[in-house]
């Protein structure tokens, strides 16, 4: 019986949500359903448009919500309203693949309810896999996760004063 396993792909390095992202253009090669929650994302990375092409269904913030530091309180409560709806949304529907992009940054920002976050993963439904990404997971999250692959960061553009590259880093 396939009882789906947690995919946590964390870490300071570059890396996370593009390993999601493959794994869900593996799932729908081969015939499977694809769900997408990005926590602390304005929905404009490019790979969004390709997977909703090919089946996926995305649930993402909106444009111009900018970085949490910018946030003023008020905004911060907007956004994790619309997290914990997006969320709430995603799960309502049958998937193969369940990816909550930056659900380790959103749970640890409080930017998501994490009692919902945690019965989303640990209640799935039978055969559902769940990827979780982000920097810092919760202990919890670890303890979740199946596989677990850490993203170490050795060297970036960044770290020379190269901004993100539309196609590569977004």
């Amino acid at each position: 019986m396939n009882k789906g396993l947690v995919h946590l792909y964390w870490g300071e390095g570059k890396g996370k949500t593009t390993a999601a992202f493959g794994l869900a253009l593996r799932m729908l090669g081969s015939g499977g359903s694809v769900t997408v929650v990005q926590f602390l994302k304005d929905g404009q990375s490019s790979e969004l448009e390709p997977l909703r092409r090919l089946g996926a269904k995305i649930y993402s913030g909106q444009p111009g919500t900018g970085f949490f530091s910018q946030m003023s309180p008020e905004e911060r409560q907007r956004v994790r309203a619309r997290h914990d709806e997006l969320l709430r949304q995603a799960v309502s529907e049958a998937c193969d693949l369940l990816i909550l992009d930056e659900a380790c940054a959103a749970c640890r920002l409080k930017m998501v309810d994490e009692q919902l976050l945690w019965h989303s993963v640990l209640d799935r439904p039978v055969g559902q896999e769940i990827v979780l990404t982000g920097r810092d997971p919760a202990d919890w999250m670890q303890e979740a996760a199946d596989y677990s692959t850490e993203m170490c960061c050795h060297k970036h553009p960044y770290q020379q004063g190269i901004i993100a590259r539309r196609g590569v880093e977004y």
